[in-house]
């Protein structure tokens, strides 16, 4: 059928010469207008300079969501981006200082900030909006902020969904579940007295739980204590339901971390704040085990940015975020070389650890374990230190290491999330694969072909001297994005993973219930990983 009976009109069809194509590659370049493109260009038609119209750049750089260092380097590389943009309030801000202020208003933990609260945060981040959005976005990643975690406490565990509903479940005894009893709980629970408050992070530690909302506003419940040891003095009451911690109330807290004989907090500004310890001035600060103040963590963290806190045994960690890049600072008792400073002597105010500038590391992620503590690089290095008993180190042996040393065995894997526990370790890669070396008491390395040998003490799970990929985890076909594991040295451990689609899986130790998984035939532990109850989504 041709166009003419279908009812169409014909098309007309120039005749084009028939050209060999050596000739069309020929053909001089002086027969086509060759435009110069430039940032600002002249009135040339067809042109679209940059300076036309900023505002569509602007709205551009900040859909795009660019991260920092490419805002930098647009601002490097071409004089548009540098010069002031002329907006309104601030007409001095460039343009990527401007995309950089508009993706930090996303945040959640910046839109409630006033004015002058932005302004303090500008300048202890280094005086440019690109540091704090640097600043932002490194705590969401290392902290999960916001979404939804699982937390494998000495004996108990709490799981917070995407939406900040709150479960509970296992040992119970000083009322760290929340639920108004002393009882234990073998399946997650809600706590029900937190319905209206968004949780966004939450800690557990021996016999208590902290709580944060995305108000800024912590809650705590369990021993009434901050400081006391695993086994020390019952405090003079049980707190068995969430209760706001008065002394906080006026800071904005995004982050809480449990030792054996303190409690620190983060604020949202970056200033990190302890509880207790400090009778030997072990944290810079003179107070009693019982003090229910909050102390400024002195020294060389006054004024820089801390993005996260982990607390080991007896000791902190902070991620420290300055202009120069990311670092790790370190204070408290050095046994075992786990300050990272090459020695095992204390600090009684935060050190730069010095070692990762030495490896050319950009540290993004900190894990402190009992007595060991581990590092992720922006690169996907591990590097580890301290205590390597059992080899959780992942060196292939059971060596100390007082300052941090890359894992050579995990060469070929960019890992994202590493988390401690007591003599244990665990790695998240980026395609979501699960690594574990170290203790294999209690079958919390997930490792369910391990032998078991005698040790003289009776059997257990062999340990694990370098990593070794958790096969257990590639069953469940889905990628992983994050790993928690008990950090107690009176604890039996036991480990969760959470899947991307918000599943999560458990296996250790579930005496009291800790793995919201009912165990028979008087099972004390669970092997393999089996999917909770529960969706946190």
């Amino acid at each position: 059928m041709d166009a003419t009976t279908s009812g169409t009109s014909s098309i007309q069809y120039h005749n084009i010469t028939d050209q060999p194509i050596t000739a069309i590659v020929a053909a001089p370049v002086s027969t086509f207008q060759r435009n110069q493109r430039h940032c600002f260009g002249e009135s040339t038609p067809g042109e679209f300079p940059l300076a036309a119209n900023p505002s569509i750049v602007l709205h551009v750089l900040t859909a795009c969501n660019l991260d920092p260092q490419d805002l930098a380097k647009l601002e490097a590389t071409c004089s548009f981006f540098r010069q002031p943009a002329n907006f309104s309030p601030d007409y001095e801000l460039s343009i990527s200082e401007l995309a950089a202020l508009d993706m930090c208003q996303k945040r959640a933990i910046f839109k409630p900030m006033t004015p002058e609260e932005r302004q303090d945060l500008k300048q202890r981040c280094g005086g440019s909006w690109k540091l704090v959005l640097r600043f932002l976005l490194a705590g969401e990643a290392c902290c999960r902020r916001e979404k939804s975690q699982a937390i494998a406490g000495p004996g108990h565990s709490i799981a917070v969904t995407s939406k900040g509903v709150v479960y509970s479940f296992g040992s119970n005894n000083s009322g760290q579940l929340g639920h108004g009893t002393t009882e234990e709980e073998w399946r997650p629970r809600q706590i029900r007295s937190l319905q209206g408050i968004r949780i966004i992070q939450a800690a557990a530690g021996p016999g208590r739980t902290m709580l944060i909302s995305d108000a800024g506003q912590v809650y705590a419940f369990g021993k009434d204590s901050f400081g006391e040891a695993e086994y020390g003095v019952q405090g003079a009451k049980l707190v068995t339901t969430p209760q706001l911690v008065e002394s906080l109330k006026n800071i904005f807290v995004v982050q809480a971390a449990i030792g054996n004989f303190f409690t620190a907090v983060l604020s949202r500004e970056g200033r990190v704040y302890t509880f207790s310890w400090g009778s030997d001035a072990k944290l810079g600060h003179q107070t009693e085990s019982n003090d229910v103040e909050p102390h400024p963590l002195l020294g060389a963290l006054e004024n820089i940015p801390v993005v996260q806190i982990a607390a080991g045994y007896c000791y902190l960690l902070a991620l420290a975020c300055q202009p120069s890049g990311m670092s790790v600072y370190s204070v408290g008792c050095g046994l075992g070389g786990k300050l990272g400073h090459g020695s095992r002597t204390d600090e009684k105010y935060p050190r730069l650890i010095e070692q990762f500038q030495l490896l050319n590391l950009q540290p993004t992620v900190v894990a402190a374990g009992a007595w060991h503590a581990a590092v992720v690089g922006r690169d996907g290095r591990v590097c580890t230190w301290g205590w390597g008993r059992y080899g959780c180190l992942g060196h292939g042996n059971e060596e100390c290491e007082s300052v941090p040393k890359v894992v050579e065995a995990l060469g070929n894997v960019k890992a994202v999330h590493v988390a401690t526990g007591d003599y244990t370790t665990f790695v998240v890669s980026d395609e979501g694969d699960v690594y574990s070396f170290g203790c294999g008491e209690s079958a919390s390395l997930g490792h369910n072909a391990a032998a078991v040998v005698a040790d003289g003490q009776g059997n257990r799970h062999a340990n694990v001297l370098s990593p070794q990929l958790v096969t257990s985890l590639k069953e469940v076909k889905e990628p992983v994005v994050q790993i928690s594991l008990t950090n107690s040295i009176y604890w039996n451990a036991h480990t969760f993973a959470l899947t991307e689609s918000g599943k999560l899986y458990a296996f250790g130790a579930g005496d009291k219930g800790q793995l919201g998984i009912e165990l028979v035939n008087s099972q004390t532990e669970r092997g393999n990983p089996e999917m909770v109850d529960i969706g946190l989504i």
